[in-house]
Parts: structure tokens; sequence; C-alpha cells
């Protein structure tokens, strides 16, 4: 046991060094991702999602939606099931567990 011990006290500047070397690279990138993508709307871009909003409306009404392609289809699905998970694990979450 003790010559475990050793090695592990002589090698952990080396794993500790490796571990910071691998995973700078990626806490950066994972950073600048944050930075974009979480951050809330700005004033500019709350009148597009409104349009937005009033288009998908409107296709409903018309119909116009039965017009989309299948990829365009599938990737509103996605969306779509994307913000009810979210809206589902944040029930869970609120509720600190899966049963009521």
């Amino acid at each position: 046991m003790a010559p475990f011990v050793r090695n592990l006290v002589e090698n952990t500047p080396a794993l500790v060094n490796a571990a910071v070397t691998y995973s700078k690279p990626r806490l950066a990138t994972f950073w600048d991702y944050t930075t974009v993508e979480l951050v809330p709307p700005t004033r500019a871009e709350i009148p597009r999602a409104i349009q937005s909003l009033k288009k998908i409306v409107n296709s409903a009404q018309t119909g116009s939606f039965r017009q989309l392609t299948v990829k365009e289809a599938l990737l509103n699905g996605l969306v779509a099931t994307e913000a009810s998970m979210w809206f589902y694990v944040r029930g869970i979450m609120g509720k600190h567990g899966i049963i009521g």
C-alpha cells in the first residue's frame, strides 16, 4: 500500500497539470458559447420575436404550415419538444422530485 500512496503523491502534480492543460481550451470554448447563447434578448430582438410569433399564428390560421418542407417541419417539432421538455424539467426541479 505504501508504494501506491508514494506513487500517487509523486504523480499528483503531473496529473493536475495534465488535467488543467486538457480542460483549459475546452473551458474557454464553453465560456465563449455561454456568453453568446445564454444572454437575455436585447430590445432590438423582442419586436422580431413578436413578429415571428405572429407569423406562426397566421400560418396556423391559414393552413400555410402544410407547405413546409420535411426538414423545416422536423426542426420546428424538435424546437417545440425542447421547449416542452424544459417546462417539465423546471416543474420537476420546483417540486424537488418527479413524484408530486
